[in-house]
């Protein structure tokens, strides 16, 4: 098959190209674009049967007028002081000019004496807008808000940030957009350089960032497509691991044509048969490497958790446009360059006189057992970080730092619990059709502001100069209590107190003939925090099976595939443990980023399994072609590892890229996968397995014939005097 599609390509390239290039430009002016399927309140992909997401239905049904996000304007004194009866008449003025402004969104821009702290040094401003924190025209708002702060405050002893629900959602959107800039430059910047590094060439430097932009602007318009089509939506840090996986594994599928080709131009092949020979050789392992990895991301696909759920979908398109163009339109482009595609450097024609490779070639065959139990070792002490892990859901929605969001955020709590600007509500329903009864809804009330990580209780109005704790409907069935938590809304503090505490109590003290649910931000984070929880449990095993079925048809083997697998788990162990022992451990963070886990699995077990998958196959082939164990493990590190290191220093550079984002998330992940790839590369790969493979011997491949006979191509490498004598010695280990 992969003959028939490499001979097919090079004998009609810019047919290909073509293609390739109309297919692009059609989705481009004709698809809708990526942004448009993008939601960056993660609180929205909560399935129906969590109570947070219930709550949220009681809201807008029973609650219509108050259906909307929030922005918070925090004003104080530019003395630091207590602020004075003229302050508080400026905090009016303030309110009034932006009401009067008409601004797009902003149903209401109102304050209230209740809305100055206790110490008198902290006033508010409650600005509602219509609509979510993901529609442009709600942002566009909060920019226009603050925007016009200046010129109201203008004379005055005042200043002024905003904060709250709405303008977190902007400044995070921003600096996602921010990330995503430098991620993406930085990714570019990075595989030039290590392609120039290993080629010193500069085509074989521009051929990778050309054409993957090309095939990235394919799967973003697919994606966006597939979207429109199912009615699904991304979440907003999906397009900054979409740039760094297409870049990283399409790089890395190129290295493996390459350097495939190099070796067979080294051998005295025609260019063009040299290209096709590539196809045919390395064309397996690809498609059974992108096979690993779509079928790891469509586990995604199980996932309570729709930002989950619809990330695998995503992400296997991307993947699948990015192994269709290496099988494709790759091949097509070296065809049409030749050997030019190394120029001007000449060092492809001929093999070097040093290889580390080659070194650890040999010493594999001669010690496989201590170089796997050694690499084994390592592999255990860095696991050792799974000790101290523990999950972190403080980025789930909190400000992020350096934005005015996150600086204002701080100045509220002067005054204000931290809980000010995200409430938690406490919806109340009667479930026997009997209207709500007040005095129990005051006691209630009363017995909720008790409750541990309760800050107070916000008043829904003033009757007689006394607080009013809930907010009835008109029909008088369902009641609203506004809870204001005494920690951060967005802290593990906070959820666990909602979780454990809040809701519990909550349910209990209900009055009689009540249904009591807990919604808001907080309690929609315990949900998601429930959801990511179980979906470990289902994601992991599956995504594990699917590899394990994509290796066993590769392999037609039952005991490689087992032990490659086992392989790959270990190096995942070992993945998270050094990332905790590098950001709990030296950063001092209190937890790894709740995603962490499944994105690390999903990406250093699927990705991962890319450079085993090129291994095993070389090691095959190496057992087919009449080598016995030991030397099918030399001649496989020999040729196969180059291609391997170079291909996991370009992925995990490429996910390095993620360090300079700015987010903690994406550092975090940045980190752990490209860790995850070195560990992967340079110590599974390129030790690890044809270690074992070695001890193991033909057996390996039970019940397959991975050590049936081929013809033997001309000239073979174990020929070369040197090598006959290490295999000679290599026996004696």
């Amino acid at each position: 098959m992969f003959a028939r599609l490499g001979h097919a390509v090079v004998g009609h390239p810019w047919r290909v190209i073509a293609a390739w290039v109309v297919v692009a430009v059609g989705l481009v002016v004709f698809a809708p674009n990526l942004d448009s399927i993008t939601n960056n309140d993660q609180t929205q992909f909560l399935p129906k049967s969590y109570e947070s997401a219930q709550a949220s239905e009681i809201a807008s049904r029973a609650f219509p007028q108050a259906d909307g996000v929030s922005a918070i304007i925090v004003l104080k004194r530019q003395d630091g002081g207590e602020l004075t009866a003229g302050d508080q008449e400026q905090v009016g003025q303030v309110a009034a000019g932006l009401q009067s402004k008409g601004i797009d969104q902003v149903t209401a821009a109102v304050t209230s004496p209740q809305m100055v702290s206790p110490n008198r040094k902290i006033a508010l401003i409650s600005v509602q807008l219509d609509g979510t924190v993901s529609d442009p025209a709600v942002t566009d708002a909060v920019e226009t808000v603050r925007d016009s702060l200046p010129a109201l405050l203008s004379g005055g002893t005042l200043q002024a940030g905003v904060t709250g629900q709405a303008a977190i959602a902007l400044d995070t959107m921003e600096k996602f957009n921010t990330a995503e800039t430098v991620v993406g430059i930085v990714t570019i910047v990075l595989i030039v350089l290590l392609m120039l590094l290993m080629f010193r060439s500069p085509l074989a430097a521009i051929m990778p960032i050309l054409t993957i932009a090309l095939v990235m602007m394919v799967s973003n318009s697919m994606i966006a497509l597939a979207g429109t089509a199912f009615d699904f939506e991304i979440g907003d840090f999906l397009p900054i691991l979409l740039t760094v996986v297409l870049f990283g594994i399409g790089t890395d599928y190129i290295l493996f044509l390459l350097f495939r080709y190099r070796e067979r131009l080294r051998r005295g092949d025609e260019s063009r048969e040299a290209i096709q020979l590539a196809v045919h050789k390395v064309g397996e392992a690809i498609a059974s490497a992108a096979g690993a990895v779509i079928v790891a991301f469509l586990a995604l696909a199980l996932s309570s958790f729709k930002m989950f759920e619809t990330m695998g979908p995503s992400m296997a398109i991307a993947v699948g446009c990015m192994l269709i163009a290496s099988l494709t339109l790759i091949p097509a482009v070296i065809s049409l360059i030749g050997p030019k595609v190394f120029w001007p450097s000449k060092s492809w024609r001929t093999e070097p006189k040093v290889r580390l490779a080659g070194l650890a070639g040999r010493q594999v065959a001669r010690r496989p057992l201590l170089i796997a139990t050694v690499a084994s070792l390592l592999l255990a002490i860095a696991a050792g970080g799974l000790t101290i892990m523990k999950q972190d859901y403080e980025s789930l929605g909190s400000p992020q730092s350096g934005t005015e969001a996150a600086t204002w955020f701080d100045t509220m709590q002067i005054g204000f619990p931290a809980g000010t600007t995200t409430p938690t509500q406490v919806y109340v329903t009667s479930t026997n059709g009997q209207k709500l009864d007040p005095a129990a809804l005051t006691q209630f009330a009363g017995a909720l502001a008790t409750v541990k990580g309760v800050g107070q209780i916000q008043p829904a109005g003033v009757v007689d100069q006394q607080p009013v704790l809930y907010a009835p409907t008109a029909d008088g069935l369902t009641a609203q209590i506004t809870l204001l938590l005494a920690s951060d809304p967005y802290s593990n503090e906070a959820m666990d107190a909602v979780e454990d505490v809040i809701r519990p109590e909550a349910h209990r003290l209900a009055p009689a003939g009540t249904e009591v649910k807990v919604g808001g931000t907080t309690s929609a984070f315990v949900d998601v925090r429930t959801a990511t929880t179980r979906d470990l449990k289902v994601i992991f095993p599956v995504a594990a099976v699917l590899i394990l079925l994509v290796l066993a048809f590769l392999l037609r083997a039952v005991l490689a595939p087992l032990y490659l697998m086992v392989a790959v788990l270990f190096g995942y162990a070992a993945t998270l443990g050094a990332t905790a022992f590098a950001f709990q451990g030296i950063g001092g963070e209190p937890g790894l980023m709740f995603m962490l886990p499944i994105i690390t699995y999903l990406f250093v077990v699927a990705i991962g399994t890319d450079y085993n998958i090129l291994m095993i196959a070389r090691l095959r082939e190496e057992a087919q072609l009449g080598l016995a164990p030991r030397q099918a493990a030399d001649m496989a590190v020999e040729h196969t590892g180059p291609s391997i290191a170079s291909a996991g220093v370009i992925l995990a550079g490429t996910f390095c890229a993620l360090l300079f984002s700015g987010i903690t998330m994406l550092s975090q992940i940045g980190f752990a996968v490209a860790v995850g790839i070195v560990l992967a590369s340079f110590v599974m790969a390129m030790f690890v397995v044809p270690s074992v493979t070695a001890l193991i011997g033909p057996a390996a491949w039970w019940p397959g014939h991975g050590g049936d006979r081929v013809e033997r191509p001309s000239p073979h490498p174990d020929a070369q005097p040197e090598n006959a004598e290490l295999l000679v010695g290599a026996g004696k280990s």
